[in-house]
């Protein structure tokens, strides 16, 4: 004597498969969707990533180095006024090499590399200052920084 699931078990089992397939397509509507709102969030929010003191940088055909390191570059900025900045905050040129010293005692040692950003239209002679503090703070690598030049 075998119990079996009732009298409408067979009926319903039969019935499920054919009303419903499964379905061996993968919708890719939705995909492409979330990628587009993506790529357009990617490229408003691109331009405002920039460093934060807003300098006009002379153009070169130099090459780009490769700064393949986790941590956060180290960059001084000098504006079109003559102004020095230390990342983001101003800083008096005689402040420059104490903390420049400290920054490199923290850090990895004055073998990193250092990055200048000197506007267009400032000084020359200010940005040579600025280098020689470098220099006497203990960094070797010094990279100026500077845009793409376009068409020419």
């Amino acid at each position: 004597m075998a119990i079996s699931g009732g009298a409408h078990s067979g009926v319903f089992g039969k019935r499920r498969h054919r009303r419903n397939p499964v379905m061996a397509e993968i919708n890719v509507t939705p995909m492409v969707d979330v990628m587009l709102v993506l790529l357009i969030i990617f490229m408003v929010s691109a331009p405002l990533l920039t460093v934060g003191v807003p300098i006009d940088l002379p153009q070169s055909q130099a090459a780009s180095l490769d700064t393949a390191k986790d941590k956060e570059p180290l960059a001084i900025s000098v504006n079109g006024k003559g102004q020095i900045f230390l990342q983001e905050t101003e800083i008096a040129i005689d402040e420059l090499v104490p903390k420049l010293k400290a920054i490199a005692e923290a850090r990895s040692g004055s073998d990193e590399r250092i990055y200048v950003r000197g506007d267009r239209s400032v000084d020359y002679g200010t940005v040579m200052k600025v280098m020689g503090r470098l220099s006497a703070a203990g960094f070797r690598r010094v990279a100026l920084v500077t845009e793409v030049e376009q068409g020419s």
